[in-house]
């Protein structure tokens, strides 16, 4: 049992390298992103721990910055990270049915879409020491990248550090691109979402709103209206 389970925790270190590194480079400049909200190069570092989700830190950050309430806050949060709960979901039945629950809370906690999408990917029942060794790698990268660039978002000049901030945003883009170029539905919804977006920020009444309600508001009734007039078909054909 031991063998078995060095030998998945290696796999997953091996396979877990390329994401430690995109990791590392992500965090950066939401290190950058956590300084611009108030945040020591610490503080930052041990948000990253404690939180494993760029989505979700950097609207938390950008809420910060931009003097949102607590509430704005939590709300934000909890809408930004519902999806870990399917994955979670998802994951757990990949898992042996004997699994005691400390590895169950472990996977859950450190669940990422990367680790989520290598670890569903395992042939027939997970082993979670292979999730184990990605989180690792991963993890660390992940701190230790919001550190690094908190603290040096101090040093660099500030049009470095602006140039450096951009690179976030090109990681959703790099998220929303491909999917987009194959769902034409999809397509539509960012287009949407960026023009109301624009609009919400220069409406004489909805401006004036913090920024913070203003997402939550455009999440919630965007992604609601896409799920009512375009829900996703479950695959009903059997496994045989």
């Amino acid at each position: 049992m031991n063998e078995s389970r060095m030998t998945w925790y290696k796999k997953g270190l091996k396979d877990g390298i390329p994401i430690a590194l995109g990791y590392f480079a992500v965090s950066f400049t939401l290190g950058i992103a956590a300084k611009n909200a108030g945040f020591s190069a610490f503080q930052s570092m041990v948000t990253s721990m404690l939180i494993n989700a760029s989505a979700g830190e950097f609207a938390g950050f950008t809420l910060m910055a931009a003097g949102a309430g607590l509430l704005e806050v939590v709300l934000m949060e909890a809408i930004a990270n519902a999806r870990y709960l399917l994955m979670s979901c998802a994951l757990s039945q990949k898992l042996s049915p004997d699994t005691p629950l400390h590895h169950r809370l472990l996977l859950g906690f450190y669940l990422t879409d990367e680790f989520f999408g290598l670890s569903v990917s395992v042939p027939k029942t997970l082993n979670p020491f292979y999730t184990y060794g990605m989180i690792s790698l991963g993890a660390p990268a992940w701190a230790f990248g919001t550190y690094f660039g908190c603290l040096m978002g101090n040093v660099l000049p500030v049009n470095i550090v602006n140039a450096l901030s951009v690179s976030l945003y090109a990681m959703f883009l790099a998220i929303i691109v491909p999917p987009a170029r194959k769902n034409k539905t999809l397509l539509v919804l960012i287009i949407i979402s960026m023009l109301a977006s624009y609009l919400f920020g220069i409406l004489p009444i909805v401006s004036e709103i913090s920024s913070g309600v203003r997402i939550i508001l455009l999440t919630i009734l965007l992604s609601g209206a896409a799920a009512i007039l375009f829900p996703i078909k479950e695959d009903v054909t059997n496994e045989s």
